[in-house]
């Protein structure tokens, strides 16, 4: 079992995406991640790709939230407040990515927060920011993806602008906001000192173009930053880029473009020399898109392989999950889920002393855990009766319900 962060609470108000996989990480490693929902179900519960559900569960529900306890509270309600207050009492971390000033008006930020609990580590995740001119936009992956430029650079010459196929702002920016969080409790065990995180989608977005926007931002800055022809990137040269061959697709990544040639017998009035291989990468990937046209997958494998060059056929998905080494690294697990059905999951992306976090807990049903926190801070029946009967905490799921 890894347990590296037990005896952490984390406090999760999150919902989306970005804010529910960061505590899901710091789940992963064994704090106690308590994550509030509205009795009807944060938004991750409502939504999920392709229509799909399993056993009643939304693929956005099955993404960000295992190993984690399930507790409802209505924040309109005076007594849900008392609740939140009390648990952010007893917690290590706040974690909340509503639009910046949303908990201010319910008595429940970063001020507020360090009043009741002085070394409370607060974690805000945004759209833009806590605060400037975007502060009230609407934040969301593809948006930001449009903002960031990430769009632009995804797209290709020919095609114009084109997201990235998955929430990739998202997901950065959820492995920024767990890391931000555990320095703050690195600093918390030495100085027992609190701290404020902020972290936004739109610089999560500008962090993973930290290459591209290094280049253009030093020097000469080129006219289109879009992807030209196979190259798979404005600032690279040839050979690098995906090439169609006769029944697929592969990568050529870093290497010779002399090799890359001879390897695929490119004429000699079509070879581009190496020290040309930026300047003249349209005519060099050119030449090198013919030829590999020309070939097979597999046969340009076996030419690439005898030169040392750099390359990798490109899996569709169906490929990808029968893959020898991503079934070695077991990124993908099949659990019992809560409902009771077989689920699989991508798993925890980290080792730790060779082991992989276990699902301890699989992605919840709504306040499944409701009853158990409430009795954790002291609350007895007569009082949880009172507080569902108010309505400031959802229906209970637990033996109370049956």
């Amino acid at each position: 079992m890894v347990d590296l962060l037990k005896g952490v609470r984390v406090l999760s108000f999150n919902h989306f995406l970005m804010g529910p996989v960061a505590a899901q990480f710091l789940a992963d490693l064994g704090a106690d991640v308590i994550a509030v929902e509205p009795p009807d179900g944060a938004f991750q519960r409502k939504w999920g790709g392709a229509d799909k559900r399993v056993d009643g569960q939304s693929m956005l529900l099955l993404t960000g939230n295992r190993n984690k306890r399930s507790l409802t509270l209505d924040l309109k309600k005076p007594e849900a407040i008392e609740i939140a207050r009390k648990l952010i009492a007893t917690s290590d971390v706040m974690t909340e990515n509503f639009r910046p000033g949303v908990l201010d008006k319910l008595g429940l930020g970063y001020e507020d927060a360090k009043k009741i609990n002085p070394q409370i580590i607060y974690a805000a995740a945004s759209g833009y920011g806590p605060d400037g001119p975007y502060v009230h936009r609407p934040g969301q992956d593809l948006l930001v993806q449009a903002i960031s430029g990430l769009a632009t650079i995804t797209g290709s010459r020919e095609q114009g602008p084109r997201a990235v196929g998955v929430s990739a702002v998202d997901h950065h920016g959820a492995a920024l906001f767990a890391a931000g969080i555990l320095a703050a409790l690195v600093r918390k065990t030495r100085t027992g000192q609190g701290c404020r995180v902020d972290v936004s989608l739109l610089s999560a977005a500008l962090d993973l173009q930290m290459e591209s926007f290094t280049c253009y931002l030093n020097g000469e800055r080129p006219d289109d930053v879009r992807q030209p022809g196979p190259i798979s990137g404005w600032y690279y040269g040839a050979p690098y880029g995906i090439y169609p061959t006769r029944d697929g697709h592969l990568a050529i990544s870093l290497g010779s473009l002399s090799t890359v040639s001879e390897a695929l017998d490119v004429p000699a009035d079509q070879r581009v020399p190496d020290k040309e291989a930026y300047r003249r990468r349209d005519e060099a990937s050119a030449a090198i898109a013919a030829n590999v046209a020309k070939r097979t997958t597999a046969e340009c494998i076996a030419l690439f392989e005898a030169h040392g060059i750099w390359h990798a056929a490109v899996n569709d998905y169906a490929d990808v999950v029968t893959d020898p080494q991503v079934v070695h690294n077991k990124n993908f697990q099949v659990v019992r889920g809560a409902t009771g059905a077989p689920i699989t999951l991508v798993s925890h992306p980290v080792r730790y002393d060779g082991k992989l976090p276990e699902v301890r807990l699989p992605p919840q049903k709504l306040g499944a855990q409701t009853e158990e926190i409430l009795k954790e801070l002291g609350y007895d029946d007569h009082q949880l009766e009172d507080l569902s009967r108010k309505g400031a905490v959802g229906a209970f799921t637990s033996s109370r319900a049956a």
